[in-house]
């Protein structure tokens, strides 16, 4: 949940906090929180006013406001929260009438346990009062104090320390705190103020976590800057000066001295005495983005990860030792700069992203091992990306693509986190009070691989549950009768439950859903039942068997506790009144008991269990007025039962989905106490015992580049070439050759089809090289004069490794390598002068050889160039080129071209040029832009030929709908199509050329060539392109080219017009035919004009010529119904493929 994990943040690091809010003693403060008047005749609730919370936040730093109904502020009574619509509960609407809010809970609690109410399966309510062993404790002299914090430190602790603070908003400072302690679990507590400094303002509490006894407290930075250092459990205190101002500190996972402090002022102190000494570490740290290493994944445990500013502004990911962090002995894991707030250290993965040509890049490490990319699908293009969890060893993370606006796509990746596949589409999510982007996503506890997600379908939002990490998702049973045992007609998947899953930020207060590990299959939640989730007639549910069914236990929202490892639920009603009462249940929610807490009414503020939940004492939070000190009582439920459980008291109970006991290719069976058993438990036992399956196809799911179709098949999608070998592949070694399926990680099924899906090693082929590519180590075409440049060798097939590779650097210098051991660190050079070096790398092994080019210039930042040019042209015919740029206003540019096999470039200052080609074939153009320091190339391919046809085609209108009018997507469609009428059609794929053409609606333009096979048999003549032309149409015409762009989604082809008019003239010479042409021609105009002439009859309209085509990375030429001559298209396309006027292409 939340921004947090979005590229970074930390986790709760003072779990033992709670924030407490109460009015302060300012008149003005004090008439915002009185309630509203009640109407007239209607009876008091209770002898005194309410006092809620105060409707304003903390200051920045301290722990989390506690939170009202569903996350929101808690406010004042009669008053509703702001951006909320006002909605009165029942019980409001009954006191309105005049009946009190007792009587009304009395009733509908008498009306879902009387007999005379069909039972069923519903929730017995026992309604004669029960009273609990309670003691009230009053923090006398603080009651215009607005803040709290809490720690209970548990574990057979009975120490409780408590913070209060008065907060001045108009201020913005803390101007009076108080610190208490309790020794006896609450009953009592002692004012530690003499002990702190009786004129010593405290701002914040902190606990060790490694070791609870150890206290450290924060003074005000406003008054003074010093540290207060408990090592027995708070009751001593020690003071120690500071010579900066704290933000927040962040404390070793094993060693319990070790602790980081960030500054006000971005800076970050390392201590090794637990605070008493202070080392600088770094300057310029970006708040939240500091983490200590991981035990497992770091050598060294006093390593420390972090993102620092440079002096130039960018940031940069930066790694060394506590207390020997100088930058002699710091290391940079991520070559190069990175984005602001990106860094994220996670167990085994570190992720950092980085921005260029507009576009997010994601990247990994596992087990601090070299970063690659994060491969999502193809097209998946995302805007925003958060880390949901990287729990045993893969990494589940929600993705917002190109098309979506409110929602996330969940993804789940390979053990490297490099890898990843779909787990769930349109996820909704919301905004946080902060601005953070809060995922419906919750992960239940106990249940390794089980997860609650909220799908949005149809602008309807659905609530969804897996127990295989993803893999498979169902709605909810709806429960087969109601609170009062009425029959609950609700059939999936029409009608299902729907829960909301916003999970409190503060771990002291209650949120919408909760689930406890020591309690793996209960689980209680607030939703409704119907088809979609609303904000209206909510009620709570309860499951006993992991979600599997569901019952209704309150009609109206409640705060829940566990207590006793989940053998006793306490229920708190969600009201903005005073209560003395609450609901206890023994039997995991099926019966609840009626139990006073308190004599007086009380305004709840918080409730807090003992850590550990291995006790049954709860200390409840609040006031009796608005003018009153905080109230703390102390609540034993041990009174309750007369002994522990002995194990006749336990049943075997095994995990399942509906029936279904392979729960991630195992049968876990877990140890539950009897319902009808009235004892208490203890420590938590955990699972008895698990049992692995025999491995099904349902243990797998699908590989990257894979998607599964309707049939439960994994197949490839149609951007994915499953043939290709990984780069890293070198002769004599092997690779995993995929099946389409990779096994769920942490899934323990043996045996069975595991053999059949597992990917196979193989042996790397021997291949001649082939796609070389020599780029720089930075990805830039520029390097400074007298320094070194780092050329890297890249091959898409071959071993670089077993080659002779050749390498020209252009100025007179020309190095021979054979048997590289390594390219990871690529070929240094330092150029002595500044100028275009045309540096060529060429590769040979027994099998073949290939060479690549690259201009390196040695002396605005522009981000993206584009080139647009059409894909076929004529022989001896001009053709238009144009530089696309992004961003397009990037001032004086200077534009540098190679044509062919050219050796000398052409430079103008404009984006356009033409050029005629005299050689028919496949030809290359290669454009370079230079803007400042950055230097940025695209190449594209051009066909040449004498004559050719262009036909063009239009697609079923669902192709729009995933359309994200890119060129990396035009070509791969391109691609798709080509094959598609090759497989409808039978002609060979070297006739056809397709180019999809950018903009909405989806269009494409299809080439009919000649070819000449390298026998040297004649090119196809004209008749031939004609036959070819009508075969193809004759297809189209019967609607049989079609393809499948995803599962589910099939695309038809039809052409625009039904002709197949060439769009250039197609006769073989310029001899007789042609001049029969002219003639005609000729005859033709003379006869219009002498009926224009002498009749003077209106002639209807010529057909209108088609609009002219953009030109694109597939820059096609305008064509019409009539024969005739390529001609320029005036349009050009910018950075994001859309259509702008602009220079001729």
């Amino acid at each position: 949940h939340g921004k947090a994990r979005r590229v970074g943040g930390s986790k709760g690091r003072d779990r033992e906090c709670l924030v407490l809010c109460a009015c302060v003693g300012e008149e003005q403060l004090i008439r915002r929180c009185k309630p509203a008047e009640p109407p007239s005749g209607a009876p008091d609730p209770s002898a005194s006013p309410a006092r809620p919370g105060l409707p304003r936040a903390p200051p920045r730093g301290t722990a989390p406001v506690l939170p009202g109904r569903r996350g929101e502020e808690r406010t004042p009574a009669g008053r509703a929260p702001r951006g909320s619509r006002l909605r009165r509960s029942q019980a409001e609407r009954r006191r309105a009438r005049g009946v009190p809010a007792e009587r009304d809970q009395q009733g509908r609690e008498a009306a879902a346990a009387s007999p005379e109410q069909p039972q069923g399966k519903a929730t017995r309510f026992r309604l004669e009062e029960l009273k609990l062993t309670s003691s009230t404790f009053a923090l006398t002299g603080d009651s215009a104090h607005n803040q709290a914090m809490v720690h209970w430190s548990g574990h057979n602790s009975s120490v409780i320390l408590i913070l209060t603070k008065l907060y001045d908003y108009n201020l913005g400072s803390i101007t009076e705190s108080s610190l208490w302690r309790s020794t006896d679990y609450g009953t009592t507590y002692e004012k530690l103020n003499d002990k702190v400094g009786l004129k010593t303002i405290l701002s914040y509490l902190y606990v060790c976590p490694t070791n609870k006894r150890k206290i450290m407290l924060l003074t005000d930075p406003e008054i003074e800057s010093s540290l207060l250092i408990s090592s027995d459990e708070g009751a001593t205190y020690q003071k120690y000066r500071l010579n900066f101002y704290i933000q927040s500190l962040l404390f070793h996972p094993k060693q319990e001295d070790w602790i980081l402090a960030y500054s006000l002022d971005q800076k970050l102190y390392s201590s090794v005495e637990f605070g008493r000494r202070w080392q600088l570490l770094q300057e310029g740290v970006a708040p939240n983005r500091f983490y200590w290493s991981v035990m497992g994944s770091s050598k060294e445990p006093d390593l420390v990860h972090l993102e620092a500013k440079t002096v130039d502004g960018h940031a940069q990911y930066i790694t060394c030792r506590m207390q020997n962090c100088t930058e002699a002995t710091r290391s940079k894991p991520f070559p190069g700069y990175i984005d602001p707030d990106s860094l994220i250290v996670q167990d085994d993965y570190v992720f950092v992203q980085l921005t260029s040509g507009g576009r997010p890049h994601y990247y990994v490490s596992y087990r601090r091992n070299t970063f690659a990319q994060m491969k999502l699908p193809k097209y998946s293009l995302p805007k925003d990306m958060h880390v949901i969890s990287t729990d045993e060893n893969q990494v589940f993370a929600a993705v917002q693509e190109w098309n979506q606006n409110d929602t996330y796509n969940l993804y789940i990746s390979d053990t490297r986190g490099v890898y990843f596949t779909l787990a769930l589409e349109n996820v909704k999510s919301s905004r946080g009070l902060e601005g953070n982007v809060m995922i419906d996503l919750y992960e239940v506890a106990g249940i390794k691989g089980m997860f609650l997600a909220n799908k949005k379908i149809d602008n309807q939002v659905k609530t969804f549950i897996t127990y295989n990490k993803g893999r498979d998702w169902r709605l909810l049973q709806a429960p087969d009768t109601d609170l009062r045992g009425n029959p609950v007609r609700c059939l999936l998947p029409y009608c299902s439950l729907h829960l909301h899953l916003k999970v409190s930020e503060n771990p002291y207060t209650s949120g919408n859903i909760a689930s406890r590990d020591t309690a793996p299959s209960i689980i209680v939640a607030s939703g409704n039942i119907g088809t979609e989730l609303s904000d209206n007639d909510i009620s709570m549910f309860v499951s006993s068997d992991a979600g599997n069914t569901w019952r209704q236990i309150f009609e109206e929202e409640h705060s829940f506790l566990y207590l006793d490892q989940g053998g006793v639920l306490v229920a708190m009603k969600h009201t903005s009144l005073p209560i003395r009462h609450l609901w206890l249940s023994f039997d995991e929610g099926r019966s609840w008991s009626k139990y006073s807490f308190t004599s007086t009414p009380l305004f709840v503020d918080g409730v807090l269990g003992e850590p550990g939940e291995e006790t049954l004492i709860m200390t409840v939070f609040g006031h009796f007025s608005h003018r009153s000190e905080w109230q703390l009582v102390k609540v034993d439920y041990k009174s309750i039962f007369d002994r522990r459980c002995a194990e006749e008291d336990y049943r075997p109970w095994q995990l399942h989905s509906q029936g279904e006991a392979c729960i991630m290719g195992a049968k876990r069976i877990y140890r539950k106490r009897k319902s009808e058993k009235k004892c208490m438990q203890g420590k938590y036992a955990g699972a008895m015992a698990s049992e692995p399956c025999v491995c099904t196809e349902a243990d797998f799911d699908c590989d990257y580049g894979y998607e599964r179709h309707t049939n439960g098949q994994c197949l490839p999608a149609f951007w994915y070439n499953p043939s290709s070998l990984s780069k890293d592949c070198s002769f004599g070694q092997s690779y995993l050759n995929s099946t389409g399926y990779r096994k769920v990680v942490s899934n323990n099924c043996t045996d069975g089809v595991r053999e059949q899906y597992t990917a196979k090693p193989q042996q790397c082929p021997g291949k001649a090289p082939r796609g070389l590519r020599i780029i720089t180590s930075d990805g830039k075409l520029t390097a400074e004069q007298g320094h070194n440049v780092t050329l890297m060798v890249q091959l898409e097939e071959g071993d670089v490794q077993r080659m002779i590779i050749q390498v020209d650097f252009g100025d007179g210098i020309t190095l021979s390598y054979a048997n590289l051991s390594s390219t990871e660190d690529g070929i240094k050079h330092v150029y002595q002068n500044v100028g275009i070096f045309r540096v060529t790398v060429q590769v040979e092994n027994s099998l073949g050889l290939d060479s690549a080019v690259l201009y390196l210039h040695v002396t605005c930042p522009l981000e993206h160039v584009h080139l647009s040019l059409p894909f076929v042209t004529t022989k001896n015919k001009e053709v238009n080129a144009t530089a696309v740029l992004w961003p397009s206003q990037v001032g004086t540019l200077t534009y540098i071209w190679w044509f062919g096999n050219n050796t000398e470039p052409l430079v103008t200052l404009e984006g356009s040029i033409t050029f005629t080609f005299s050689v028919e074939g496949m030809n290359t153009i290669t454009v370079q832009v230079s803007a400042g320091n950055t230097i940025l190339q695209d190449t594209k391919t051009i066909a040449v030929y004498e004559r050719f046809q262009s036909l063009r085609l239009l697609f079923s209108p669902n192709l729009d709908e995933y359309n994200p009018d890119i060129p990396e997507w035009r070509r791969d469609v391109s691609r798709v199509i080509k094959r598609a009428l090759v497989e409808a059609t039978s002609i060979s794929s070297k006739h056809i050329l397709v180019a999809v053409l950018p903009g909405l609606p989806t269009s494409a333009e299809l080439f009919i060539l000649p070819y000449q096979e390298a026998t040297g048999e004649n090119k196809r003549p004209a008749e031939d392109l004609e036959q070819i032309s009508e075969i193809l149409i004759h297809k189209l015409n019967q609607n049989l080219v079609q393809f499948e762009l995803k599962p589910g989604v099939r695309v038809l082809v039809h052409a625009a017009h039904l002709s197949a008019v060439p769009l250039v003239d197609l006769t073989p010479s310029h001899s007789g035919s042609a001049m029969l042409m002219l003639l005609s021609v000729v005859f033709v105009g003379l006869a219009v004009f002498v009926i224009y002439k002498f009749k003077r009859y209106d002639l209807p309209p010529s057909f209108p010529p088609l609009p002219p085509l953009s030109s694109t990375d597939s820059g096609l030429t305008r064509t019409t119904r009539t024969r005739r001559s390529i001609q320029p298209s005036k349009w050009q396309e910018n950075s994001s493929g859309k259509n702008v006027p602009g220079s001729t292409n």
